[in-house]
């Protein structure tokens, strides 16, 4: 799903730029953890990201 991305996009300033990407084995990894809790814990958040990426969120 992310080829496209890895690649390059346009962006918000009219160029084109490849952005960072996360395997998704380690978000896969993410949700295991958070299933394996205990019923009396939560997870309230969690941000699971690439390193390179410059923002979190999108705007």
């Amino acid at each position: 799903m992310t080829t496209t991305i890895a690649k390059g996009v346009l962006q918000a300033n009219g160029d084109i730029a490849a952005e960072p990407t996360i395997d998704a084995g380690l978000v896969a990894d993410a949700v295991v953890y958070m299933a394996g809790l205990p019923l009396d814990a939560n997870v309230l958040t969690m941000t699971v990201m690439a390193t390179k990426m410059p923002f979190v969120g999108r705007g």
